[in-house]
């Protein structure tokens, strides 16, 4: 499913407009932007949890000449699904 197609779902679920519901999307997608760029975290009760974590610098391997590079730390989206939505989809 791509974004139309949410859009389009959410439409037709919440007897809603494809332009209110496209807006709705925008607002919810931007609201958790927001708070991940704070270091927060947005939960969903039954649906799961977004977070932001860091990630340590490293030393990698060019794979092509082998050659050792730094890898600088980074902070990283996360993703954990709540009990309700694995029990869905299983």
């Amino acid at each position: 499913m791509n974004k139309t197609e949410l859009i389009e779902h959410i439409s037709t679920k919440a007897d809603l407009s494809k332009a209110d519901a496209s807006r709705a999307l925008d607002a919810f997608i931007g609201a958790v932007q927001d708070t991940l760029k704070k270091k927060g975290t947005v939960t969903l009760v039954g649906f799961g949890t977004f977070s932001v974590s860091e990630r340590a610098a490293r030393t990698g391997h060019n794979p092509r000449t082998g050659e050792s590079i730094n890898i600088e730390g980074a902070r990283v989206p996360k993703f954990r699904p709540g009990k309700a939505l694995k029990d869905a989809v299983n």
